[in-house]
């Protein structure tokens, strides 16, 4: 399927002339590739797409110029490593009019040095971040992201049954780990993560997947990931060895209910802080607010974690076609943790959930 850049750099155009940016810097990266479909080898030396509201320009070094004339038709003004890159990256912008950007939005993931470098060409410039203009068009999926997510989700499913079929008294969180692995390379998908918690290691959101045995009443928390055809999974189940430990359906039901909760207060039009809200107000009523230690959830798309941010104090409004992740938890320090994820989309009724996997605890026999 043919990359939509023209329609992409058409609407960066637009969002920039409602925002007031006058030139927008992208390194090689994810905003890149959202953009043009591809991005040139990033290393040292500044490269960057520069973009106003008359056109587009590369900033390239000579070394990846032949390489990336193949990927795109937009104007190189290329520099050696002898000559350094301010004198072309001058050139490129008066090329595109944006000589005398007075705002101006930096990729935030960019080097510091390719940052500098862009405002030291522009004395006086005011500068921000890419959130009103690229990262405003990211948020909102259109028909062909959220097919890619969907299928990643569903390869992220069987990959989960694979961890539950495999799960056993003696297994370790490593070997369950690599079960997920194997599933996700044998299916051409790249793994992102894979975070096996077993015991009191659930009640660390991040463990570190280690050499710990899965033991007779063990919960497991299992959070697994990865890129397939471009596009990221991330999901969390859990299951128990043998009969769970005291207290665990209890606390079950208490995340089930919060990710209900959150599922019906996100809505479009809605803020995403009122998502975090209803969730955390679930747990916080039922006794646990203080285990429930990160926010609701992350926006994913070309990156797993991606705005629109679930947290207390966002602000982003909502809107039909946003893809996230709705991922409540009780951690239990020296007991177990409980996290239930979901990715969901929103349309106009309320989320579409990506996965057909139950949220149930999978029990294996002891």
């Amino acid at each position: 399927m043919t990359h939509p850049t023209a329609e992409r750099l058409s609407a960066l155009r637009s969002r920039m002339a409602a925002t007031g940016a006058d030139l927008v810097a992208i390194a090689p990266g994810s905003h890149m590739d959202w953009l043009l479909g591809f991005h040139p080898h990033p290393d040292e030396r500044p490269c960057l797409l520069l973009a106003s509201t008359e056109g587009e320009a590369f900033l390239m070094p000579v070394l990846n110029a032949e390489g990336t004339r193949a990927d795109t038709d937009i104007a190189f003004h290329t520099w050696s490593d002898a000559e350094g890159p301010e004198a072309a990256l001058k050139a490129a912008l008066k090329a595109i009019g944006a000589q005398g950007a007075r705002r101006v939005a930096l990729d935030e993931t960019m080097r510091a040095d390719f940052a500098l470098l862009v405002l030291g060409a522009l004395p006086g410039a005011a500068h921000e971040f890419t959130a009103p203009t690229v990262g405003a068009l990211r948020m909102v999926k259109d028909t062909r992201e959220v097919a890619g997510l969907k299928a990643s989700a569903a390869l992220a499913d069987a990959a989960m049954q694979a961890v539950f079929a495999a799960a056993r008294p003696g297994i370790t969180e490593i070997e369950l780990a690599e079960i997920a692995k194997g599933h996700f390379g044998a299916n051409g998908a790249k793994p992102l993560f894979w975070i096996v918690g077993s015991g009191g290691n659930g009640a660390f959101p991040h463990h570190q997947t280690g050499a710990r045995k899965l033991q007779e009443g063990d919960a497991v928390v299992v959070d697994i990931g990865a890129v397939s055809n471009g596009w990221p999974s991330d999901i969390t189940r859990m299951l128990a060895v043998g009969h769970p430990p005291e207290g665990y359906e209890e606390v079950h039901a208490i995340v089930e209910r919060a990710l209900r909760a959150a599922m019906e207060a996100a809505r479009p039009g809605a803020k995403a802080h009122e998502v975090d809200d209803a969730a955390r107000g679930v747990i916080t009523d039922a006794g646990y607010g203080e285990y429930f230690v990160h926010r609701t959830g992350h926006g994913i798309g070309i990156d797993v974690h991606e705005p629109p941010w679930m947290t207390s104090t966002s602000q982003t409004v909502l809107e039909e076609g946003m893809s996230f992740s709705i991922e409540p938890g009780i951690y239990l320090p020296g007991r177990f943790g409980i996290r239930l994820e979901e990715i969901v989309v929103l349309r106009s009724d309320g989320p579409e959930i990506l996965s057909s996997l139950p949220r149930d605890l999978h029990v294996v026999n002891g």
